[in-house]
């Protein structure tokens, strides 16, 4: 195990560059959920061959606004002390749950979202579902779910408690868009990493059919055709994944009920960013914006490929290509 320290004075830090391919990115703020995203992150890296970046965003107070320049030092080393502080806790936490991981640490003054945003570029980045705003913007309303919206690549929350149960699943959403292709491939790697059965979800639901149409439709062809939009969308990943055990459930309900269901005890919830219905300017989806609110598991949101790209101001524009 190895383990490095940059800070934003560092060239490479300032450079803006994503962790590369090889990194799991993670967000800290000093608060205990923070932690726990520190140790899911690392077990996750460790479980698919990576290393693990920490990066913690410290925000300090604009000199402009102090009139004493040497208060103004004194506050800024204080909290970059506290900064370096709550990075090297969460190494350490990091070294517990994997002790063979290359683990680098960075610490950024400026706001956490963009930072992490440039960090991750389109990899794996992963932050805490609630957080107590120690350092910086607090996780839970505002750097998670920012993330969520603008990354480039896969974000997972990490949200309830962790499971007891060795072979507890990976869950994902299946809905037939693109985004759920991605999030299946996400689900499945997943799966196999941690040496866990799949449960593949699909809900059919059409709000527009009143009662006194439902007995008028064939609901055994619909959900016969349903079963193939599932099945179609699984095909050729036992192929790539035999060790991987997967099953489905197909549904006519509304999808946040039944995803919420079938998380309960879940090792991760995965789902794509939007859904079949979704328009191509949204941000997120209304499934996938409940799950990273209210899920009772960590949640992964996936995006499609080639998805359209939302970029915070100061984030830049080509680190999800680079």
């Amino acid at each position: 195990m190895t383990s490095t320290t940059t800070t934003d004075d560092d060239p490479s830090a300032r450079s803006g560059r994503p962790a590369g391919p090889a990194s799991v990115v993670v967000g800290v703020d000093g608060s205990d959920t923070a932690l726990r995203a520190v140790r899911w992150a690392s077990r996750e890296a460790a479980a698919r061959g990576r290393a693990l970046r920490i990066v913690l965003a410290y925000g300090g107070v604009d000199p402009s606004l102090v009139a004493d320049a040497a208060i103004w030092r004194r506050y800024q080393q204080d909290v970059l002390d506290r900064a370096r502080r709550e990075a090297d806790r969460a190494v350490t936490e990091a070294r517990r749950a994997a002790p063979d991981l290359t683990i680098t640490e960075e610490l950024v003054d400026g706001p956490a979202a963009p930072a992490l945003l440039d960090r991750a570029g389109d990899g794996l980045l992963v932050v805490g579902g609630r957080g107590a705003g120690g350092l910086g913007e607090p996780f839970a309303g505002s750097v998670a779910s920012t993330v969520v919206v603008h990354a480039a690549g896969p974000v997972v929350v990490v949200r309830g408690d962790e499971p007891s149960d060795p072979a507890a699943p990976v869950v994902v959403g299946v809905d037939g868009s693109p985004a759920s292709t991605a999030a299946i491939d996400f689900a499945v790697a997943a799966a196999d990493a941690a040496g866990c059965p799949l449960v593949a979800v699909h809900t059919w639901w059409d709000a527009l059919v009143g009662p006194e149409l439902e007995p008028l439709l064939d609901w055994g062809a619909i959900e016969n055709d349903e079963h193939r939009v599932l099945a179609e969308q699984l095909a050729g990943r036992s192929a790539a994944y035999p060790d991987v055990k997967v099953s489905t459930v197909v549904e006519r309900s509304h999808p946040s009920k039944v995803m919420l269901r079938h998380a309960v005890g879940a090792r991760l919830l995965v789902v794509g960013s939007r859904g079949r219905g979704g328009f191509a300017g949204l941000l997120l989806g209304s499934v996938s914006r409940a799950m990273v609110h209210r899920a009772p598991c960590p949640v992964a949101v996936v995006p499609p490929p080639g998805g359209p790209r939302h970029p915070l101001p100061g984030v830049d524009a080509h680190a999800a290509s680079t």
